[in-house]
């Protein structure tokens, strides 16, 4: 693995390391860790990377590491960078035939997404977005019971994710994870919709199966002088005429990474919580409430292959990550040795589950400036 990002006083490089390398399934061997040549540089050393494979730049990186022979050289580019600096890495990447993992959202727009997604098929690469809340195993437990039809056909669908980090202007006090959230130039058009929205609106639809058709907005800027929305409240249209709520917040105070999901069928609901992520409720509409928990009983193979140790050892953020990285990695392996993959194996985000994230941001926020609430997806 390269990585584009990640460097020093960075956040979510440091967890897609851990999560590449918890399987041993990934070495990290370069790395463009920032646009700074220097800081890149003091970063390399800091993760005991070869200096000569430490880069000043993602074009750099690409290019050198195109000339060096296939047995040496990067299998694929792993990019952490802010939303604006995405797209040209991802692109350079495929274009010179290295597949790529991208931390969500997919783009800066949805032009720069819809040309992505064009780039991974006309060059058959792999591409992973981390939208990494699918790979708990109690998420992809809830999936397959909806897939089987345990719950009946779906009626309405409930999913929340709030957080209370900024609820005052924190990008004023030189916080660099809020400072690029905040920045319409970095982030795009929208603050916490493109952040943790996006999540919400990805687990929504990978449990279900069901795409959202329709939207009716409510975005609010709460925090006076931020450029960008802080909270909103969503009504949703699903396929099969399944309805929805979906609520996003950054300035729910006192909340932490509150990501929740109830999804209501003709026979059971389920429920799981993000932050109690080994549980899986399941309210049967004619027998008591059933207590489903990771590792423990019989739950559908998708879970059990994507659950490392035995039940009531929490496995939590960082494991689900990784069980985006690892299937990567089976799947890479997979073709680059010219064998088959476990179906099982082949469940992580793409480059169309990062499309629809695009397009999620681009009509959430049209649907809130509307005057005419409903607006197509």
């Amino acid at each position: 693995m390269g990585m584009v990002g990640g460097g020093r006083g960075a956040f979510i490089g440091a967890v897609h390391r851990m999560a590449a390398a918890l399987d041993s399934e990934i070495e990290l061997v370069c790395g463009a860790f920032s646009s700074d040549p220097e800081k890149s540089r003091l970063s390399g050393e800091d993760l005991c990377i070869d200096p000569k494979r430490v880069y000043g730049s993602y074009k750099e990186m690409i290019q050198k590491e195109k000339r060096l022979p296939e047995s040496k050289r990067m299998d694929f580019v792993a990019i952490v960078t802010p939303n604006h600096m995405h797209f040209p890495p991802a692109k350079m990447a495929l274009e010179n035939g290295f597949h790529v993992v991208c931390d969500k959202p997919l783009c800066f727009n949805m032009k720069e997404a819809l040309a992505l997604q064009k780039l991974v098929e006309e060059t058959g690469l792999l591409f992973a977005l981390t939208h990494n809340y699918t790979g708990y195993p109690m998420v992809k437990q809830a999936r397959a019971m909806v897939k089987n039809g345990d719950i009946g056909d779906i009626r309405k669908i409930v999913v929340e994710y709030p957080q209370g980090w900024l609820s005052t202007k924190v990008e004023d006090t030189g916080s660099k994870q809020a400072g690029w959230r905040t920045d319409p130039k970095k982030s795009g058009i929208a603050g916490a919709m493109g952040d943790i929205g996006t999540h919400a609106e990805n687990l929504a639809e990978y449990i279900s199966g069901l795409k959202i058709t329709e939207m009716c907005a409510d975005i609010s800027t709460f925090v006076p002088g931020r450029l960008l929305d802080d909270d909103g409240n969503v009504l949703l249209h699903f396929e099969k005429g399944a309805k929805g709520i979906l609520h996003a917040s950054q300035i729910s105070a006192g909340e932490e990474n509150n990501l929740n999901i109830r999804i209501y069928g003709t026979k059971a609901g389920l429920q799981w919580h993000q932050m109690e992520p080994n549980t899986l409720i399941v309210r049967w509409l004619d027998k008591p409430v059933e207590i489903l928990r990771t590792g423990v009983g019989k739950l559908y193979p998708e879970a059990t292959a994507h659950t490392r140790i035995p039940g009531g050892h929490p496995e939590g953020y960082l494991e689900a990550f990784a069980n985006i990285y690892r299937n990567f990695a089976i799947c890479l392996r997979a073709r680059l040795e010219g064998k088959q993959v476990d179906p099982v194996y082949q469940d992580f985000p793409t480059v169309q589950d990062g499309v629809r994230g695009m397009k999620f941001i681009e009509k959430v926020i049209a649907s809130g400036k509307s005057k005419a609430k409903w607006v197509g997806v």
